[in-house]
């Protein structure tokens, strides 16, 4: 079960350091577990895991097709491999290992892509994610989770320990904004219903969680009601929440840190036009490139904010006051 946080402020806790504590837990209990990292140890700040476990952790160097590839024979022998690199390099440079080493192969193997999308800021557009989720959705039997906060971390990376198959998590690698209080657990597959609505249902993922708690109080002061899920699994995403919330607001907004071409907006869609075919705006990347910029000012670049999912409400209101949809 989840608890929602009364205030949303950022998390003292950088992500990164939960996830390095999470594998340290992991370790503790399991000989089987290993880190891999593509030449980025220090900043998955995973340094205290490779001094730990200097015989479980493996640094391959800027050479991450290779990493996948000894992930999966890490995987055969038994061993549960926890492979990281940054977002960008975790999925375009590996999309065929992952593919067929791992995938195809059906191999137990877990992939930590970190700085998705806008988080990337200084790094700029060659290392700036939009697309990697939609890479991964395209490879068939993988799970893609994109983690919300550090709480959502430490529950998540233990449970993808116990489940044997490929996990693709996207987590930003710094201070991620607080939404779930401690001692907080989730269901894979499921998306967390955070605020209840009867008018429209916004839902969202990753950074654009708290974006979207912000609109919904927005919207209370235009007598709107807004329903508010974190969609946190993508792949397989949840078909049944997704259907409920078409059928009962009847008009869905979904918010993204993401390319909206392959994204969670598609997914959505592709969800709700299979049984409950309701109006759809999409809050994400308009199939643009990045480029360099503090987090906050690239927010405001791609329309990532609060201001953006309300406006993509009062956009979608009127398509369902048409009468075009009804159950």
């Amino acid at each position: 079960m989840f608890k929602v946080c009364d205030t949303f402020v950022k998390s003292p806790t950088l992500m990164r350091d939960t996830y390095c504590k999470a594998l340290m837990d992991l370790a503790a209990e399991n000989d089987d577990i290993v880190a891999l990292d593509a030449d980025l140890v220090s900043s998955s700040g995973m340094k205290p895991f490779f001094s730990a476990y200097p015989d479980r952790a493996i640094n391959v160097g800027i050479a991450e097709a290779n990493m996948i590839g000894i992930a999966a024979g890490l995987s055969v022998v038994g061993k549960i491999p926890f492979a990281h690199s940054f977002g960008c390099f975790a999925t375009r440079k590996t999309c065929d290992q992952v593919m067929i080493s791992a995938a195809y192969a059906k191999l137990n193997v877990k992939i930590l892509g970190s700085d998705p999308g806008v988080t990337a800021a200084y790094n700029g557009g060659t290392h700036m994610p939009f697309e990697d989720m939609g890479v991964m959705r395209s490879i068939p039997e993988i799970t893609l989770i994109e983690l919300t906060d550090p709480v959502m971390v430490q529950d998540i990376v233990r449970q993808v320990a116990d489940i044997y198959g490929v996990h693709y998590l996207r987590m930003a690698r710094k201070n991620a904004t607080a939404v779930y209080e401690a001692g907080s657990s989730f269901e894979i597959g499921k998306g967390n219903v955070l605020l209840e609505g009867k008018d429209v249902t916004i839902i969202a993922s990753g950074i654009m969680v708290s974006e979207a708690l912000k609109a919904a109080q927005s919207l209370k002061n235009d007598r709107i009601s807004a329903r508010v899920v974190d969609m946190f699994t993508w792949k397989p995403i949840d078909q049944e929440l997704v259907e409920k919330c078409a059928r009962e607001t009847r008009a869905i907004v979904t918010a993204e840190n993401h390319n909206v071409v392959g994204g969670l907006g598609s997914a959505v869609s592709e969800a709700v036009v299979r049984t409950s075919p309701v109006p759809v705006e999409m809050v994400g990347v308009k199939d643009r490139f990045g480029q360099v910029g503090t987090e906050e000012y690239l927010k405001n670049e791609y329309g990532l904010t609060a201001a953006e999912i309300v406006d993509a409400v009062k956009r979608v209101l009127p398509r369902k006051k048409r009468g075009l949809f009804s159950f």
